[in-house]
Formats: structure tokens, sequence, C-alpha cells
């Protein structure tokens, strides 16, 4: 069975440091693209961050790009989004989904995820 855990979320102020962790189960981990999405209460789901191939590639949505980072340890399962500088507008649930179509032109794409993880909040107070 496909399990996709996120971890880490909370509370925290506005300029401050979040890190999530997205831990995964039951299918070849290093053989999938694993995304970050988010969604905030009326928006649209969000891709934030992938890592992909191994390690080999990551990528980020221009709202993160220079704040967040994602990173993996392929002898634990897990995808990590080490998220600084967090601002009220990074608030949301965040979701960690697997792929194994994806790629660079095409990662930030929701309706390529079929396993996804139950969410976690995080919440950015000013």
């Amino acid at each position: 069975e496909v399990q996709l855990v996120e971890s880490g979320g909370g509370l925290v102020q506005a300029g401050g440091s979040l890190r999530l962790s997205c831990a995964a189960s039951g299918f070849p981990f290093d053989r999938y693209s694993i995304t970050w999405f988010r969604q905030a209460p009326g928006n649209k789901r969000e891709a934030v961050s992938c890592v992909s191939d191994g390690g080999r590639y990551t990528w980020y949505s221009n709202s993160v790009k220079g704040r967040f980072t994602t990173s993996s340890d392929y002898a634990k399962n897990t995808v990590y989004l080490q998220m600084n500088s967090l601002k009220v507008e990074d608030t949301a649930v965040y979701y960690c989904a697997a792929s194994n179509v994806v790629g660079t032109s095409s990662w930030f794409l929701s309706s390529l995820y079929d396993s996804w993880g139950q969410g976690t909040q995080v919440t950015v107070s000013s």
C-alpha cells in the first residue's frame, strides 16, 4: 500500500522557519518524483517544490525560490521541505505527493499525481 505521511507543520511567526517531513512507503521511492503542494482556504492547490530522479533534480515555484529548500534521504524514504523567511501568505495546508510521470515541464501539475498525503497545517502569524 502506498503511503505518504507529512509532519512538522505548526504555528510560526513571520520570518521564522519550519521543516516539514514526508515519509513514504509502499513504492520504489527513489524512482518517483516527490512534490510539495499547498492549499490555502479559497485558493487552488499550488505546487511548491519537487525532488526527482533520486535527488538529482529539484524545482521550485517562484513564490518560494530562495526561501524554501527540498531535500531527500533515500535511506529513510523521507523528503524534507525546509522553509525559511516564512511569510503570512505561506499559510496553507501542505501536502506531499508522488508521481513517476512528471518532469521539468510538468512537475507542478497536480493531476499527474495519484498518491497524496493527508496534509499538515502551516500557519504563519504577523
